[in-house]
């Protein structure tokens, strides 16, 4: 209840600053909060803005999904087995520091200008930020567990059921949570490409419309769309790791 209030009162405050800054500058770059919600009320109940949120959920949702099945195996398994780690480190060190964002020309030319292209890069920039938390995570859990499993007749499998990967989900969802900003971050620039669908399209176009209220009301809808993404994150958090939340 207390971090619901919390978060209702940081929201009045940002709203707060967001009218004074509107009163003060009198600009028709800043309108004024009520305009911004009342035309994303009415783009919602006649449905046109419904299929661009639908369209972003989705790209954002499948991205961070492709990434999370294929880094969280990755890192599990680099992270618990040196021979691997010694192996498949000096690509992750090489390719990491790379800003993945710029390879979008080259991606778009490989796989279209369809959603695909869009969802694998999303899904190529949130990979490595879990991959690396993941991979570290596993690398720092005591051996000593390793071997009490072992004593038990465990396999490796098992191992890796019971000990790796409920030691190391905190941080797979620490991961988690720094990504949806990056996805959403990254989201905004793949739709602002080669595309007529997407929140990001409406913000571009409404950009070189000057129709600011509009321009506004599209980055309130991308910024909502986080903030769910990151609410799901938490509740998520709360069913899986319920021994962290009681602590």
């Amino acid at each position: 209840m207390g971090r619901k209030r919390d978060t209702l009162l940081a929201a009045a405050i940002l709203l707060l600053l967001w009218e004074v800054s509107a009163l003060l500058l009198e600009t028709m770059a800043l309108p004024q909060p009520w305009q911004v919600f009342y035309d994303l009320i009415i783009k919602l109940a006649d449905g046109s803005l419904l299929d661009d949120l639908a369209i972003s959920m989705v790209r954002a949702l499948l991205g961070i999904l492709l990434a999370l099945l294929t880094a969280v195996p990755l890192g599990l398994a680099v992270g618990a087995e040196p021979a691997l780690r010694k192996s498949l480190s000096p690509f992750i060190y090489l390719l990491y520091p790379i800003p993945h964002v710029v390879l979008l020309p080259l991606i778009i030319i490989l796989f279209g200008i369809g959603n695909f292209s869009k969802i694998f890069l999303i899904a190529l920039i949130v990979f490595f930020q879990i991959l690396v938390t993941t991979r570290d995570a596993a690398k720092n859990i005591h051996r000593n567990y390793f071997y009490s499993m072992q004593t038990l007749g465990a396999t490796r499998l098992q191992i890796y059921r019971h000990v790796i990967l409920p030691a190391a989900l905190p941080k797979i969802l620490t991961a988690m949570r720094i990504s949806i900003g990056t996805s959403v971050a990254i989201l905004f620039f793949v739709e602002s490409f080669a595309t007529t669908k997407g929140l990001g399209y409406i913000i571009m176009d409404s950009w070189g419309r000057a129709d600011y209220v509009a321009l506004y009301t599209g980055i309130s809808c991308m910024a909502m769309l986080g903030f769910c993404l990151y609410l799901l994150l938490d509740m998520l958090e709360r069913r899986l790791c319920r021994w962290s939340a009681a602590g």
